[in-house]
Formats: C-alpha cells, structure tokens, sequence
C-alpha cells in the first residue's frame, strides 16, 4: 500500500503529528496529496547527493504536474466543488514556485526529510496497534476483494499519471521530427542540398521517425495493459456490487448487515475518473495521430481499437453502478419493504455510484412497473401516480451522491372492461394476489463527455395488495421468494414455487423476531417449531413447501387451528410488537415452549413456579402462562390460564394481570399462584420495574365514577377458556359470607385503598389480622362514599360476571362492616 494511502488510515493522535509535519508549508498538504505517487516514485536522495542537475529537472516536473492536475480538475467544470480544489493547488503551485526557483535542491532535500518523518510516524503507529488489544469482533473487517481493489486503484492511478508524462515526451519527440521534417522539404524545394548532405538528413529523419514509432509502439502496449488492468479491477467491482445487492436483499428480510454504498461509490468514481481521464489522452493521441503518421505507424489501426475497448469499459462500469439504494417501501406502520398497497403513498430511491454530472446536461430518470414483463397472462397491471420521471441531482452538499429519490407516489390497478367487482377481472390467473411479483424499473439517459449510453436498474419484486388483511400473506410471498431465489427477475416464481429446507427457514425466522423486537429465536424455540410445522422426528434437511408454510392448517392440530403455520407466528409477532416488546427483549417470556417441554421444565421446579408461552391456539397472536403445583401425594400438577389476546392487552398490561392474578377456589382466600418466573425468579423481582401505579383519583374535579383495574381471577385455570375483557368470573355469596364470620377473615381482604376505591389489594401487601373493631380509618361519612350510601337490595344470587354489580357487593360489605 503506497505510503500517503497508510497515513490517511492513522488513529487521530498520529495524524496530528501529521499535521504538524506540514504546517510550515515546506511542502503544501494539497500537494503531497495530488502527488502523493509520483512523489514517492522518486529517487529525491539521489538528486541530493549525486546529481543535482536532476533536482532541478524534479522541480520542473512537480510544476508541469501541478498544472496537468490543474487542467484535469478543470475537465470536471461543472462541479463546484472543483473551484476550490483548483484554487489550492495554484496558490500552492505559485508558492512552491517562488520558493525553490532559484535554489530547486532545497525542495528535494525538504521532501527527502518529509518522507523519513512519515515511515517514523507509520512505524510507531504501527508498534502501537500492534500492542493495543484486538478491535471488536463486530467491526468492519474489509475483505480480500476490498484489498485488491485498493491496490489495483493505486496502481492505475500512478500508471496513468506515468502514462501522461510519456504521452508529453511523445508530444516532444513528434514536434521536433515535424519541425525537422518541414524544414527539410522547404530546404530541398529552394536549395536542394549535396547529395551527402542529403543521404545524412534523410539518416537523420529516419532515426528520428524510428524513436517516434518505438514510443507510439511503447504508448500502445502501456495502454493495452492498463485496460486489461481496468478490466480485472472491474471485476473486482462487480464482485463487491453483488455482494452489496445480496446484503440488500437479504437486510429486507430482517438480516442485519451494512448496507451502505459509501466505500462502493468511491470505488466507483475514482476507476471512472481514471478511465474518463484515460479516454482524454487517448483523444490526445488521436489529435498526434492526425497530425503525423506514417508507413506501419501503430496508432493507425490500433488507437481506433484501443478507444472502443475503453469506451465499452466505461459503459459497462457506468451500467454496473445505477442501483436501487432504497427498495420500495410503504412508511409507517407497516415498516416492511416491498409490500405495497394500491392507492397507499411510497418512496423508492436509485442512486448513480459513480459521481461524474455535466450540470449543463440534466439526466432524468424514468420509473415504471412491469416495464420488461412477458407472459404474465393474468397479473393485474398498474398505473403509477404522481410524476413518472425526476432528475437525477447531487443530493446532502456533503456526500454529494446522485440520487433519484422518488418520494410519496402510489400505484393505482388498471381497471379491466367486463372485470367484476372484488375479482382479477376476465384475465384472472392461476396465482392470487399475494402470489403476484411486479417490478419497478428505473430508466436513465446518462451523457458526460461524450459518452451516452441508457443505464436501467430495477427493485426486487414487489407484491401489491388492495386490503390490509392481506398484508400478511404478501409478505410471507416475500419471505419465500428473497430465501429460494436468486433470480431477481423471475416474476412466476409461485407458478412452480420451490420447497425450503428447516435450515433455511429457521433463519429467516429467527430474523424476522430480531427485526422487530432485536432478540432472535434460541435452539429450544427453534425445534418447537419445527415439530409444530414438520412434525416429530424431523431434522434441519427436512422440506417445508409453500403451502405447508402459508396456506394449510399446522401438522400439530390440524384439527383445532384452521389458520396457517405463518398466520400464527405473524399474530405472534405483532402481539410482542405493541404490547410485550420489552418483556420479550428481557427474556422473561419464554414464548414457544412444547406442552412436552413445558411439564419437563417444571415439574422439578418448586411449587408456584410458572412460565410465559404463546398460544397455540390463538390465529391473531396469545400468551399464557402455567404455574406448578403439587398434589398430596407429590405428584405435579401444571395449570394454564386462557390465553390473553391484544384485545385484552389494551386494557391490561401482562406485568399486572400476572401481579393481580388471583385463583379462587371454594372456602380458600383467593391468592395468587404465580410466585417465581422461572427458574426461580421471584415474580416481583422479575416484573417489578414494568407494574403500573395506582392512578391517584382526582378530587378537584366531580366526576360520575371513580377509577378502577380489572383483575384476573381464575375458578378453573384451563387455557380453553377465554371469557371477555369486561368480564370477572361470579363470586359464590356463600363464600363471601364465610369469610366474613371466619377468624382466619383479614380486615384487608375487603378494605379499598381511598386512592383507588375497588381496587383489591394484593396478598403481598396484606399485613397482620386485625379484629372487625379496629377499623379507624374507615368513616362512612368519607365524602369519597358518599356516593355509595343509598345502594339498597343488593342481590344474593350469583352476579352473572355482571360488573356494575359486583362493584355494588363490595360497597354493601363496607358500609356493612362500618355499621
């Protein structure tokens, strides 16, 4: 690696000492930069020590340099960012100039200085990375392809800057054989000379036309084998670039990976740059070639060959580089890519890697939909909305990236004569809708010094829909065919959709959970799962089809659940979404655990001990939970509560339906059997931080009712039943009477926190029995049961998980109590 590229990789305390090597100006920064080869391709000890003659002939060259590099900034007018880069390097080249014009030794000794001190400084930074400790495992390690194309990059830049200053040696060398030449045509028309005269010019002309075709032979062969080195850098680019798409297109599936283009895009532009800066000497060449040529000259039949191959090179690089950097994709809430509804807003962004814009020649960008597509007998089409073309502009001052970013369009379905409502219409065809993939496609005119060529990229298939309900399933069509297919044009994948291995799919699964909630599935999880879809003794090579995936009821209960394997894991995924992110990411909900797995877990376990799972048996998405106990005899005894749904989940949050859970069970004081999460966790230690305080009832303010929380309270905890969210299970009378005349009977059972009227506390906050007199705080003159006074015949009989009545029992037992 060339010495200026390892200095711009130092750490920030070395490139300090960087900073102040140059602060003096000795040598201007600019131009150690622009000349960063060619300075170190110099023998600047030499030119001290033994031939000083050469230093002054080193200083000319810097200067003549200076000025190429002037000249070709100057190429790229239309970029203002140029201007300034431009102004640099003059100023800096008049102040090298009025420095070391009379004295040009004095330059080669200060550069000679400057070249030692930057090997100490690499050489110590490179001792102290070496005794530092390891970089992380997650930082950006580049690749092997991401060396070669440094290095190859590096090379062509400092060949063609040799390239240059031969191609003005040849400039020389042709000026003074046509100088001679004319001058001896005029001299034999005026004054023909002897004849050994003549025979010695002519000898002369022939020596001199035999060095200008050995170097025109030279300049050939230098340029043929810089565009085979452009092509294998080319290839390397290619190899990078597809390595990016794959990334890309497995990120829109959930898989993290670096997806950004930075490193890609100044690859890109600095080959193009060498490449159009390439093409410009060898119109520089052509120019010559008009000028004098001769018998067997080489730039007769091979420039014109040398020209096409470059211009080819270009083209190709340049349709290698219009990519889609942003894939289709509908804002918030539905934040998956490539899943688009009809008449819904998106945005879809191309971006142009290599960075060369002739501002004077604006480029627009033309979008369209199925632009290429053939035999898709059946497929809807559409139109899109909002303007179908944009230009293509340098977008973020800093970055300046050409970006195409179409923002807020739609895409509306053609409507079909004789087509009925709700249908495809009278070209319905084999696939649904969400079995459907169309493509976007971006179309450019691209023109900058005189090379045109049309440049298109397109999207991966999208799916489009018309409702909401069926998002889901078209997302599981992309799932399936971002897993299976390479082949990003192959729109009737799902004519003929491939099976998937456990292996595969296990992954994609995994990621869409790390997507959403950032923690993936375990192995455990994974082989519920497993079962659950494939059945029993199957293993990572068994096959899924797509049917078994998205479409047919799961092998485990196909005779309980009438919803698909998919359905179920995407309920699953935005029930944690809305309303269990944080319990998921903190591990404390186990979620898929077999009923096998389950009584395994616990049965060992002491008793009170519970785990958090999803239901089974929920479509939209449940979670439950199954405590142990243990009968007389020791044997276990596992209970699952029904399952709680995001109906549910809106009124309550988990954390406090788990801390409020109440089992009632005939002559036994309702308590609560969730005691440690397992393993052992005690329940408050695990869910303490997520409880929600009682909310302080408001008293300046008259209101008709005052606050309450629902609680869950289980007669028999079976995962079948699901009552309603407004419901409570009935109190038995006689239950509650028995308590109230036992002595076992606990003031605070009945007692109602003032801040919170019908909230029952806790087992946890009960303290010691008290007797019925001790009841000081309790005055039915309390202006917050006022309210309350005038309920009279409450009902004995079972309230019929009526609400409003049960309210009522509790306030008959208090004014009871105070009376």
């Amino acid at each position: 690696m060339a010495q200026w590229q390892q200095i711009k990789m130092l750490d920030k305390v070395h490139m300090d000492q960087i900073d102040a090597l140059y602060s003096d100006d000795t040598l201007p920064m600019e131009v150690r930069q622009y000349l960063a080869y060619w300075i170190e391709d110099q023998n600047w000890s030499q030119a001290i020590e033994l031939d000083p003659s050469q230093a002054c002939c080193l200083f000319h060259t810097m200067l003549s340099s200076l000025d190429d590099e002037i000249g070709r900034l100057a190429l790229g007018e239309e970029n203002n960012a140029n201007m300034l880069f431009k102004h640099n390097l003059r100023r800096s080249k008049l102040h090298l100039a009025s420095m070391y014009q009379e004295h040009p030794q004095e330059l080669a000794i200060a550069i000679d200085a400057l070249l030692r001190q930057e090997k100490a400084i690499l050489t110590e930074a490179f001792s102290a990375s070496q005794a530092s400790s390891d970089p992380p495992s997650d930082s950006p390690v580049p690749t092997r392809y991401q060396h070669k194309i440094e290095e190859r990059l590096m090379e062509m830049q400092k060949t063609i800057q040799g390239l240059k200053c031969s191609i003005d040696h040849h400039g020389d060398l042709q000026d003074n054989f046509g100088f001679s030449y004319q001058t001896h045509l005029h001299l034999e028309s005026t004054t023909p000379a002897s004849e050994p005269n003549r025979t010695k010019t002519i000898e002369n002309l022939q020596s001199m036309l035999n060095k200008l075709d050995h170097f025109r032979q030279k300049l050939v062969d230098q340029i043929h084998e810089l565009l085979g080195r452009s092509a294998t850098l080319r290839d390397l680019l290619l190899e990078e670039l597809s390595a990016w798409q794959n990334h890309q297109r497995l990120a829109c599936i959930g898989e993290k990976c670096d997806t950004s283009l930075g490193r890609l895009e100044g690859w890109f532009t600095k080959n193009a740059e060498i490449l159009f800066l390439l093409l410009h000497l060898l119109n520089t060449l052509k120019g010559m070639y008009e000028k004098v040529t001769y018998q067997k000259d080489p730039f007769k039949d091979k420039l014109s060959l040398l020209v096409k191959q470059l211009q080819e090179q270009i083209i190709c690089l340049l349709r290698s580089a219009f990519v889609v950097e942003v894939q289709p994709k509908m804002p918030a809430p539905n934040k998956r890519p490539l899943v688009l509804r009809t008449n819904q807003k998106f945005s879809v962004r191309a971006r142009l890697l290599v960075k060369l814009l002739d501002r004077n020649k604006p480029l627009a960008v033309n979008i369209d939909i199925d632009r290429d597509a053939t035999n898709l007998t059946g497929f809807r089409k559409f139109n899109i909305l909002t303007s179908q073309t944009k230009t293509l502009m340098m977008h973020d001052p800093q970055k300046q990236g050409l970006i195409c970013d179409f923002k807020y369009i739609s895409l509306k379905e053609q409507k079909i004569a004789g087509g009925g409502k709700g249908n495809k219409g009278i070209s319905e065809g084999s696939l649904s809708i969400t079995e459907e993939l169309h493509i976007i496609t971006f179309t450019l005119d691209y023109c900058y010094q005189d090379i045109k060529c049309q440049l298109q990229t397109s999207t991966l298939p999208v799916v489009v829909v018309s409702n909401a309900n069926q998002l889901s399933s078209a997302w599981a069509s992309i799932l399936w065919f971002i897993m299976l297919s390479r082949d990003t044009k192959n729109q009737l994948f799902f004519s003929r959709p491939p099976p998937a291995t456990w292996s595969q799919l296990s992954t994609v699964l995994s990621w869409q959970f790390s997507a959403v909630t950032e923690r993936g599935l375990d192995n455990q999880q994974l082989k519920m799962l497993r079962e659950k879809l494939c059945g029993p003794g199957t293993n990572l090579q068994s096959t899924i089809t797509w049917d078994q995936f998205s479409k047919e009821a799961t092998v485990s209960s196909p005779e309980v659940n009438n919803f698909s394997f998919w359905t179920w894991i995407d309920g699953i995924l935005l029930l944690i979404q809305d309303h269990l992110l944080q319990l998921w990411k903190n591990n404390l909900i186990m979620g898929f655990v077999s009923r096998k797995y389950e009584k395994r877990l616990l049965k060992r376990k002491r008793a009170g001990t519970f785990l958090i799972r999803f239901s089974e048996s929920t479509s939209s998405g449940g979670i439950t939970f199954t405590w142990v106990e243990f009968n007389n005899d020791g044997t276990p005894e596992l209970n699952s509560v029904e399952p709680y749904t995001k109906k549910e989940l809106e009124f309550l949050s988990l954390p406090d339906i788990i801390r409020d859970y109440q089992l009632l069970a005939k002559e036994v004081i309702p308590e609560n059997p969730l005691l440690y999460l397992y393993p052992d966790t005690p329940r408050d230690e695990a869910f303490g931080f997520y409880y929600k305080k009682s909310r302080q009832a408001d008293t300046m303010e008259q209101r008709k009712y005052l606050n309450r929380r629902l609680i869950r309270v289980s007669a028999h905890p079976e995962e079948t039943q699901t009552p309603d969210v407004n419901e409570l299970l009935p109190i038995n009378n006689e239950l509650v009477a028995d308590e109230l005349q036992s002595p076992e009977y606990k003031v605070k059972n009945f007692l109602l926190d003032e801040e919170d009227p019908f909230l029952c506390q806790s087992n946890e906050d009960q303290q010691e029995p008290s007797t019925l007199f001790e009841m000081p705080h309790l005055q039915v003159d309390d202006p917050v049961f006022q309210n309350l006074l005038t309920v009279e015949n409450i009902r004995s009989e079972t309230l019929e998980n009526d609400m409003d009545d049960l309210m009522k029992l509790y306030a008959k037992v208090e004014v009871g109590l105070c009376l």
